[in-house]
């Protein structure tokens, strides 16, 4: 039986710990030996009062051995403290694994954990995650990330996302694909790794240019000039760019560009085609295009991604 640590501190978020904890519960129904022992700890013990006000028991976790210990997000202000860090940081060194949820990437980045790794966290704290630690590689656009033995995931709900890799590592895939069902919740969540799509960034007012997006994602394959997604807005070109550019912020040939890229990343994630293939069922003209177009958005080339997907998935 593997034991299984959440570290909290005082101002944790309570989806945080509870997501996973909840995941690692249902795996211990459904595995009938060999599960998970389940320990909540803290600095000192006692109780922790997370920001919702409530209250929670925790055990110290001063000479306690585990297999895998999870560093629960929340308020970063405790992260600062000098002994919750060492506590942390002995704490980390006695683990075999160690992962942290949404912002406990800021405390696993105090021990010296992260440097050198690639880690994530909570799209809108990743910036700041990556200004103070730059010895880290901040990837803002994943759910998760496994380096060796050191995950992260984005925030909140993501750490179900977390737990479930977990469990898939230890337990394999049908328990981890049971546990999510029994959770209702999706076993790999649509659209790849991405914390969120092209589409949910956008966020356009106009229902006019909702229409004209949906549109594109639907016809990625298919030439999609100005013309085109005007017509499907109902709008005349000259509306639709001015209205487009002023709800989106981009231009609507930058916005296909954007789609076009993240249905790239969901191939190159869950699949093996050749690139070339993947590039010409997402509308791009030819690979050397999307190429282009991955490493403007991304920083680097398709064969990255597919590569760093791999990794994900191997633990």
């Amino acid at each position: 039986m593997q034991h299984v640590g959440f570290f909290v501190c005082p101002n944790h978020r309570i989806l945080d710990l509870a997501g996973p904890l909840g995941a690692f519960e249902e795996a211990n129904i459904l595995i009938e030996r060999g599960g998970y022992r389940l320990t909540v700890v803290s600095e000192s013990g006692g109780t922790v009062v997370g920001s919702s006000g409530v209250p929670i028991d925790t055990q110290s976790s001063l000479d306690t051995a585990f297999d895998t210990v999870l560093f629960i997000g929340g308020d970063v202000g405790p992260f600062q403290n000098p002994n919750t860090i060492a506590v942390a940081k002995d704490l980390a060194t006695r683990t075999v694994r160690v992962a942290s949820v949404c912002t406990g990437a800021f405390l696993l980045a105090e021990t010296g954990l992260l440097d050198g790794r690639r880690a994530t966290t909570h799209w809108r704290l990743a910036p700041e995650l990556q200004q103070r630690y730059p010895q880290i590689r901040v990837e803002a656009d994943r759910i998760f990330i496994s380096d060796h033995n050191v995950w992260t995931s984005a925030g909140i709900s993501a750490g179900i996302d977390l737990a479930l890799a977990l469990i898939e590592t230890d337990h394999g895939i049908a328990i981890a694909r049971d546990v999510a069902r029994e959770l209702i919740v999706p076993y790999r969540r649509s659209g790849g790794q991405s914390q969120f799509s092209a589409m949910s960034q956008m966020e356009p007012e106009s229902d006019r240019i909702r229409m004209a997006l949906a549109f594109a994602r639907e016809h990625l394959v298919e030439p999609l000039p100005i013309e085109r997604l005007a017509e499907a807005a109902r709008l005349s070109v000259r509306q639709f760019g001015r209205a487009f550019r002023s709800q989106t912020g981009e231009t609507p040939a930058r916005a296909v560009e954007r789609l076009r890229v993240e249905a790239a990343c969901v191939r190159l994630q869950s699949g093996s085609e050749p690139i070339e293939q993947i590039a010409k069922s997402v509308g791009f003209s030819d690979p050397e295009r999307m190429r282009r177009a991955f490493v403007k958005l991304h920083g680097h080339p398709p064969q990255t991604i597919r590569r760093e997907g791999r990794q994900d998935g191997s633990g």
